[in-house]
């Protein structure tokens, strides 16, 4: 495995054109040696933002399609080392699109995602949700993220947080950082960069006696979301076999923009007591 690049700001660089080489901030929380999935999602989303880019040059645009659903499956541990991030189109269309993306290390998939993108249209004399709108990001305490969990991406992150019970919490985050050096990231994967985020907000067992990482990730959008904050309005249930859900309603600062999924593989710590 190569050493990761300690650049200061970002969680990646580019290496080529469908590679991206991690820095520190991209480590993970659960093993000192493995990527955080926060940015690799967000890497993905903004890989296929370039590739869709590629496909509807300027004077061809995309006909006004946008991202309502991404969903990730993660094959594995994701080593911190150089990714490779192809992308191709399963399903054009005018109205539909469905596209595919796979992050690989060393020739062997580690992620798998797949995208929808809907045509846009005016509907906002029918908008409207049920889910509250979150306080404002000021409104919420600095949490110290760090003092509960490892690794070089929670260090990278503001939190603002207010904790309700055990496996409930809402939270505002924020990142400094780029997503890869010199390259502006879209809305969609500059937010999807913090999503994963949510697995760690809202304990419901402390991460030195329970591991509770999750396989998936699958996002839903009814609006894009804008602005640097990032809000998870999130609950996590464990059953009772071994398995977890972790939900969460999405928010910018304008109010809820969708909902994430995330599945857990709930187990004891090895070595820790119960």
């Amino acid at each position: 495995m190569t050493s990761p690049t300690a650049a200061p700001d970002s969680y990646y660089q580019r290496t080529g054109e469908h590679h991206y080489k991690p820095t520190a901030h991209a480590q993970g929380a659960w093993h000192p040696d493995e990527q955080h999935f926060s940015p690799v999602g967000g890497l993905i989303a903004h890989a296929i933002d370039r590739y869709r880019a590629d496909q509807h040059p300027a004077d061809r645009p995309a006909d006004g399609l946008a991202l309502a659903r991404i969903s990730f499956d993660i094959l594995g541990l994701i080593a911190l080392d150089e990714l490779e991030v192809t992308v191709e189109t399963l399903r054009p269309g005018r109205t539909i699109e469905l596209v595919e993306a796979v992050a690989s290390i060393a020739g062997r998939a580690v992620v798998r995602a797949r995208a929808w993108y809907l045509a846009e249209q005016d509907t906002a004399a029918v908008a409207g949700t049920h889910d509250e709108r979150l306080p404002a990001p000021e409104e919420f305490e600095p949490w110290p993220m760090s003092e509960q969990w490892a690794g070089g991406y929670i260090a990278s992150v503001e939190v603002r947080r207010r904790s309700a019970a055990p496996g409930r919490a809402a939270a505002w985050l924020s990142t400094p950082l780029e997503l890869v050096a010199g390259e502006p990231a879209g809305p969609h994967a500059a937010f999807i960069a913090l999503v994963d985020t949510a697995n760690g907000i809202a304990v419901r067992e402390q991460p030195t006696a329970w591991m509770f990482p999750n396989t998936d990730l699958t996002i839903h959008f009814h609006r894009r979301p804008g602005g640097r904050w990032t809000g998870l309005d999130t609950g996590v249930s464990f059953g009772p076999a071994g398995h977890g859900v972790t939900s969460t309603v999405l928010h910018d600062v304008h109010g809820p923009v969708g909902r994430a999924e995330q599945i857990l593989t709930v187990r004891p710590m090895p070595g820790a007591e119960h």
